[in-house]
């Protein structure tokens, strides 16, 4: 236990060294442009981050509130596009025949801009929480699948030999063969797949939605320097959506797939 507090102690340090230079580097900023230089609208390009702060503690239940708004229907996305890409990575890793059909269509679905088609997809089923939970799930089958195949196909040779020697079925070498040797590649597309899943579900918001980090956030954006401070909470808010959904995949693949290199406890520790 010491020698994992050691380690996180060593993670964190250099990380929150940096964090305070930035903070006090940005506030140096905001400082010259709006008392030296008088920039106009000078906090809208780079506010002080205290009041930015300020502001996130005064309206911290509005954001929490609509930002889980956001956050679920981000997930729930992630999970449509995640059943989707794994199951369309496995028909492709069964089949070179279906992976020559899919593949190119993937690709090229992946070529739509995603700011163009969140609109339409709005306009077609008028429902903000399913046209989030499309264009989540939209924006994330693609890594999803493309990282899952390339782990179903990692499996070492000399086992897969094995299991055909023992005249194993197909089914049974996936699920005790591919199936496991796919989970790193499947996280590894989670990752990717996670914070995309909230920028997509933001961008719906923006389109006209309701509720959500992003309907706060073009509302401030509107109101212009009166609520400067509001807009860049939210902003705040929105990154933060994406990094608690990156941490909560990285928690996941630590206890779903112990036996990876770097999950294993280093040598010398107590």
């Amino acid at each position: 236990m010491s020698g994992f507090g050691n380690q996180l102690r060593l993670r964190l340090l250099p990380a929150a060294s940096w964090a305070f230079a930035l903070i006090v580097v940005w506030e140096a900023a905001s400082w010259f442009l709006l008392e030296v230089l008088r920039v106009p609208m000078a906090q809208s390009k780079l506010p002080y981050i205290h009041k930015v702060l300020s502001a996130f503690g005064q309206y911290g239940s509005t954001l929490m509130r609509e930002g889980w708004i956001t956050l679920t229907n981000a997930a729930l996305g992630l999970l449509l596009g995640a059943a989707s890409g794994a199951l369309l990575a496995v028909f492709m890793s069964a089949s070179k025949r279906v992976e020559r059909l899919a593949l190119p269509y993937a690709v090229a679905s992946q070529m739509v801009p995603i700011l163009g088609l969140a609109p339409i997809v709005y306009g077609i089923v008028r429902d903000e929480q399913w046209a989030r939970i499309i264009i989540a799930g939209y924006i994330t089958f693609f890594p999803v699948s493309l990282n899952m195949l390339r782990g179903l196909r990692s499996a070492h040779p000399s086992a897969l030999e094995l299991m055909h020697s023992y005249a194993a079925k197909p089914w049974s070498v996936y699920w005790k063969l591919r199936f496991p040797a796919s989970l790193p590649g499947l996280f590894g597309g989670l990752k990717i797949a996670a914070p995309l899943a909230v920028t997509g579900a933001i961008l719906v918001e923006l389109m006209g939605a309701r509720h959500g980090i992003g309907v706060l956030m073009l509302r401030n954006l509107y109101y212009g320097p009166s609520h400067v401070y509001m807009f860049w909470s939210t902003v705040i808010v929105g990154a933060l959506l994406g990094i608690i959904s990156f941490v909560l995949i990285g928690l996941l693949e630590r206890l779903s797939v112990p036996w990876q290199p770097e999950f294993r406890s280093k040598g010398g520790g107590s």
